[in-house]
């Protein structure tokens, strides 16, 4: 089942494009990479899917209902895309410092989840089960990614948005969650999106991957495909990539 379907969306600010004719789609249980150089627009991308900026053309459809363009959503649809199963992970990973590890995670889990579920998230990011009782702004920045990724995922989301994860991250502690998202994904049928600068890194877990330059799809195919096509890649973050036929 197709989860997110982007046709010919184009997204930006105060009505400015900075996506322009995007085609995209995340379907259950697949890993999909956006990948691009800084500016090139996977931020606007997530954040016009969640509904927080306006998409200023195209089509956008989440778990099968259009979302509907040309405005700003009122806070009460951007909810309502929340509660039905999408969860995003900003750069910034949204959490309250002042609140424990585990009064975050609270604030992510439904009343109809149980311990059973928060058991099962501790079981994907092991090393929180052990500072649940510290604030978050305590936390190293790994600790702290992990939590917001438990964070998201405690709901059960059935599309997941995760955007930079690898912020500020040593390259150890990015080995160590990336593939976690490839067991989520795995384990629950969870669609992901993951923004990502280590690229064959997020490669390597994703099933498919989409390469934009300057807010144009320059790439899209499999994960494998673009993995073995590193002038490609190379172009795509030092220069203008050619968009494939």
């Amino acid at each position: 089942m197709t989860l997110l379907d982007l046709r010919g969306v184009t997204a930006g600010y105060e009505g400015v494009p900075v996506v322009h004719d995007l085609d995209l789609t995340v379907a259950e249980g697949e890993v999909v990479a956006l990948l691009g150089a800084n500016g090139a627009g996977k931020t606007t991308t997530l954040l016009t899917v969640s509904g927080l900026l306006p998409a200023l053309g195209g089509t956008i459809e989440v778990f099968g209902a259009e979302v509907h363009a040309g405005r700003r959503l009122r806070p009460s649809a951007v909810w309502g895309l929340a509660r039905s199963g999408l969860a995003h992970v900003p750069e910034d990973r949204g959490l309250f410092f002042d609140l424990t590890a585990a009064e975050n995670l609270r604030l992510g889990q439904p009343r109809r989840r149980s311990a059973a579920d928060l058991d099962r998230v501790l079981g994907w990011f092991p090393a929180l089960a052990d500072i649940l009782d510290r604030r978050a702004g305590l936390l190293s920045g790994g600790e702290q990614q992990m939590l917001a990724l438990a964070r998201a995922v405690v709901g059960g989301p059935r599309l997941l948005l995760v955007d930079e994860m690898s912020l500020g991250l040593a390259p150890i502690i990015v080995e160590g969650l990336l593939p976690v998202l490839r067991a989520i994904a795995d384990d629950t049928g969870t669609g992901v999106l993951v923004v990502e600068q280590h690229v064959s890194l997020v490669l390597s877990i994703s099933d498919r991957a989409y390469l934009l330059d300057r807010g144009r799809v320059a790439h899209a195919g499999t994960a494998a495909e673009l993995a073995a096509d590193a002038d490609r890649i190379e172009a795509g973050y030092l220069g203008r990539v050619p968009a494939d036929d």
